[in-house]
């Protein structure tokens, strides 16, 4: 919700900074994604241990977990000194490449707290102290708001940082959940029950067995965010307005995408309790009644997306007509809002591709966190591969080679076409391995 925060306010700003939102956000996924995977996969080894009445496993499992964080955070820095060549070899419009590389840039550096933030989650979510994880979430979202505002606009003493400014909010938000979840670690049944401060130590076997099972996760959320990179990259070869539509319908996509997500890490510790109790029926119940909610959820924001896009895109449209009053000068009020118009047409239609491909997605969510959540990780890892590069990056590459400048609608449409089928293709495959039952007989930790 930080980054869809982001894009609404950046759509204020201007729509060469909407558009270079998404695509630079989405190239420090790419690199983000792979320990993002691993360390996130440190809530099935508390969901296990758990269950398995090993509290003290649990904790050394999220310390193995923030180190990794914060070694790879470190690394994770170092792209920002390269992020003008990396922009360049992209070859965006130069006003969009240009915001690009100062986003890009800035958000590099708050890798960190971004991978700490979700390896101390992880001592929450995986006994299902869900409620705290949403507190902190929250709150640290509250804080991303008032400080994108304040820093992409300028407030007082604050000066206008545009693009900067948005990168710089989301790191401190991410700081100061960080903050939040040390606090709460030190609360009695974090210390005494678990013994969370005790069991710092490096454990060469529970990082053996990070890497062993969450090194797969981790590669597959890598190769499926930097199949949507790719994709991305591409869509901005179309044109500068062809990228912002895109940027604004998954942005849009995100209110249904992010409700799944959560149902998705609840199914997943449920999973892992169930594992670790020795009960896997119970653990195929709670995943079919996760989908049901998931695709209730999906369904019903598929039929706003059909049936109410205005509403959704009304706080984007008064962003537009606001910058267009000179709140932020970059255009006269009638081009800003002619500009807005023709995203906003393009949008609409765009969000008839989201209704239909949200249902899959909620499959792909809920069967792919089950089997994850047990232990099958290569197979999630070499689905992904095979179907984002296969059906999505491959395909569209070679739409855009065949139909080249000149047929920009045509082009999106065909583009946003191979995207539905890359989701729908993996909720059905995803669907059978659950099916199939394999992940019953699996675990992530050894036996007692």
């Amino acid at each position: 919700m930080m980054h869809v925060i982001d894009r609404v306010f950046l759509t204020w700003h201007s729509e060469a900074a909407v558009a270079a939102a998404l695509p630079s956000g989405i190239l420090f996924w790419s690199c983000l994604s792979l320990p993002f995977g691993i360390v996130s996969y440190s809530n099935a080894f508390v969901a296990q241990y758990d269950g398995a009445r090993q509290p003290e496993r649990a904790a050394s499992s999220v310390w193995q977990a923030a180190y990794f964080a914060i070694a790879c955070g470190i690394m994770l820095a170092l792209p920002a000194f390269w992020s003008a060549w990396l922009f360049r070899v992209i070859d965006h419009l130069p006003e969009v490449q240009k915001l690009e590389v100062e986003y890009f840039s800035w958000i590099c550096l708050g890798a960190t707290p971004a991978l700490l933030s979700a390896a101390l989650s992880s001592f929450f979510s995986g006994r299902g102290q869900t409620g705290l994880v949403f507190a902190v979430n929250a709150a640290s979202m509250l804080v991303n708001a008032v400080l994108d505002y304040a820093m992409i606009f300028g407030w007082g003493p604050i000066p206008a940082m545009g693009m900067a400014g948005a990168a710089i909010a989301t790191n401190l938000a991410n700081v100061f959940a960080v903050v939040c979840f040390i606090a709460l670690l030190t609360r009695h049944d974090a210390r005494v029950t678990y013994g969370f401060w005790k069991h710092w130590r490096f454990s060469r076997l529970l990082m053996k067995d990070l890497f062993k099972f969450g090194g797969p996760s981790g590669l597959q959320m890598f190769l499926d965010v930097a199949g949507f990179a790719a994709f991305m990259m591409m869509i901005g070869w179309i044109g500068q307005r062809e990228l912002a539509a895109t940027n604004i319908a998954f942005n849009l996509n995100t209110l249904a995408f992010i409700p799944v997500i959560g149902v998705g890490i609840a199914v997943s510790t449920l999973v892992g309790h169930r594992i670790g109790e020795g009960r896997p029926d119970i653990a195929e119940k709670s995943v079919k009644k996760g989908f049901v909610l998931a695709g209730g959820i999906m369904l019903v924001c598929g039929a706003v997306y059909v049936l109410a896009p205005q509403t959704l895109l009304a706080p984007y449209e008064y962003g537009a007509h606001r910058e267009a009053a000179n709140i932020v000068p970059t255009g006269t009020e009638s081009e800003r809002t002619e500009d807005f118009a023709e995203v906003r047409s393009v949008v609409i239609v765009l969000l008839r591709f989201v209704a239909i491909y949200s249902f899959f997605d909620a499959m792909v969510i809920i069967f792919g966190s089950a089997i994850r959540a047990a232990g099958d990780t290569v197979f999630s890892m070499l689905v992904t591969f095979a179907c984002a590069w296969g059906l999505l990056v491959l395909p569209t590459y070679l739409t855009w080679r065949v139909l080249g400048k000149g047929n920009e609608g045509a082009l999106l449409f065909w583009c946003w076409i191979w995207c539905s089928i890359y989701v729908m293709a993996l909720g059905f495959i995803y669907y059978a391995r659950f099916r199939g039952g394999r992940w019953k007989t699996m675990s992530v930790i050894e036996p007692q």
